[in-house]
C-alpha cells in the first residue's frame, strides 16, 4: 500500500512538473514575441528619426545617449545605449516586419545582427528556427562557420554528412533545458521586474566563491593565497579578485571577474596586474605570473589567459598541462551563473505568489 502511494505521488508530481514547465514555456514565448516586436518597432522609429535629415554621427550618438537616460529612469534596466543600438541594427538587418520570426528570442536576434551578409543571416535564422537551436548553439554554429563549411563542402562535391553530424552532436549538448525558459535576463528587463532576487554584486561574489572551490578541487597543485588582494602603487590601490599559487608550476595565478563583455581595457588591466605582481610579489625562484580574465554577460561567458610576451612560450609548452583550459573554465562559470540565476528566478516567483 505504501509503495502504491509512493508511485501515485511520483506520478502526480511528474504531471504537475510537466504542467509548470509547459506553462513557463508558454509565458516565455509570449513575452519573447512581444519583446521582439516592440524592439523592432523601437529600432524603426530611431532609424526613421535619423533619416529625417539628421544622419550625422554626432546626432546619432547623442540621440541614443539621451534616449537611454530617459528610458532607463522610467522603465529600468535594459535600455542602455548598447541595447538601443542593437534595436536600431535589428531593424536595419530585418527591415521587413513580416520577415521577423517571433519564435526566436531577442537574444537570438542580438546574435544574428552581427552577421554581415544577408544571405548568411537569413540562413542561420531559418536553421535556428527549424532546429530549435538555443542561443549558445546558434553562437557555436556561427563561430565555427557552419553554413560556410557546408557551402564549401558542397562546392567540392564532398560528403556533407560529417559536417551535419558534428553540428547535430555539438548543438544537442547546448540544447535548452526545461528550466531555461524564464532565465533570460532580457525578459526581466523588458517586464521591468526587480532584480533584487540576485543583485549583480551578489552574483559576482557567488561566482567567485564557486571558482575558488572549483580550482581547489581540481587537485592540480592550486593553493588559495588571497581574495581582493590589494596592491599599492604611486597611482593608487588596485584589488585583484582572486590570487592562487600553483606548486606544480611554481607560479602565481591572478584572476579577475568582469560582469560584462570582454574588452581591450580588461586585457590591458590584467597585463598591468601581472606586471605589478612580477615586480612586487614574485620571488626569484618563481616562474612568471599568469593572469586569467573571466567575463560573463547574459548568455555569453569567456575565459582568457593573459601572459606577458616573454612568457608566452613557457605558457604554451608547460603551463597548459596543469591549467584548466579556457573552454573548461567558461563552461564551469556559465553553468554556475545559470544555476544562480535559476535560484533567483524561483525566489522572485515565490515572492510574487
Amino acid at each position: 500500500m505504501v509503495n502504491q502511494l509512493t508511485e501515485n505521488s511520483e506520478l502526480l508530481l511528474n504531471n504537475i512538473r510537466q504542467l509548470l514547465i509547459q506553462g513557463r514555456k508558454q509565458v516565455a514565448q509570449v513575452v519573447n514575441s512581444a519583446m521582439v516586436q516592440t524592439y523592432w518597432e523601437i529600432g524603426r522609429v530611431i532609424v526613421e528619426d535619423e533619416q529625417q535629415g539628421k544622419t550625422r554621427a554626432e546626432y546619432g550618438k547623442s540621440l541614443l545617449k539621451n534616449l537611454s537616460n530617459s528610458l532607463t529612469q522610467e522603465f529600468g534596466k535594459g535600455f542602455d545605449s548598447s541595447n538601443l543600438r542593437n534595436m536600431r541594427l535589428f531593424y536595419l538587418a530585418f527591415p521587413i516586419r513580416d520577415a521577423v520570426r517571433h519564435t526566436l528570442s531577442w537574444t537570438h536576434y542580438r546574435t544574428l545582427i552581427r552577421i554581415e551578409t544577408e544571405q548568411s543571416r537569413q540562413w542561420y535564422m531559418n536553421e535556428a528556427i527549424e532546429q530549435a537551436w538555443s542561443v549558445r548553439a546558434l553562437e557555436r554554429q556561427i563561430g565555427t562557420l557552419y553554413y560556410e563549411r557546408l557551402l564549401a563542402t558542397q562546392a567540392k562535391k564532398g560528403d556533407i554528412s560529417t559536417v551535419l553530424n558534428e553540428a547535430e552532436q555539438k548543438t544537442s549538448e547546448l540544447a535548452l533545458s526545461a528550466k531555461d525558459y524564464l532565465r533570460d535576463p532580457y525578459i526581466f528587463d523588458f517586464l521591468g521586474l526587480s532584480s533584487d532576487g540576485l543583485q549583480e554584486s551578489k552574483l559576482e561574489q557567488a561566482l567567485i566563491d564557486n571558482l575558488q572551490k572549483f580550482l581547489l578541487e581540481l587537485g592540480k597543485g592550486f593553493a588559495f593565497v588571497d581574495r581582493q588582494q590589494r596592491i599599492s602603487t604611486d597611482d593608487g590601490d588596485y584589488y585583484i579578485d582572486l590570487v592562487f599559487y600553483n606548486f606544480h608550476l611554481k607560479c602565481f595565478l591572478l584572476i579577475d571577474l568582469k560582469m560584462h563583455k570582454l574588452s581591450h581595457q580588461d586585457v590591458g588591466q590584467m597585463d598591468m596586474y601581472v606586471r605589478m605582481y612580477e615586480e612586487k610579489k614574485r620571488r626569484a625562484d618563481d616562474n612568471p605570473t599568469i593572469g586569467l580574465i573571466l567575463c560573463t554577460e547574459n548568455n555569453h561567458t569567456v575565459a582568457k589567459y593573459s601572459v606577458l610576451n616573454d612568457s608566452a612560450q613557457l605558457f604554451a609548452s608547460k603551463y597548459m598541462t596543469e591549467l584548466p583550459s579556457e573552454e573548461e573554465l567558461s563552461l564551469q562559470l556559465e553553468k554556475e551563473r545559470q544555476h544562480l540565476l535559476a535560484l533567483a528566478a524561483e525566489k522572485a516567483g515565490d515572492q510574487s505568489c
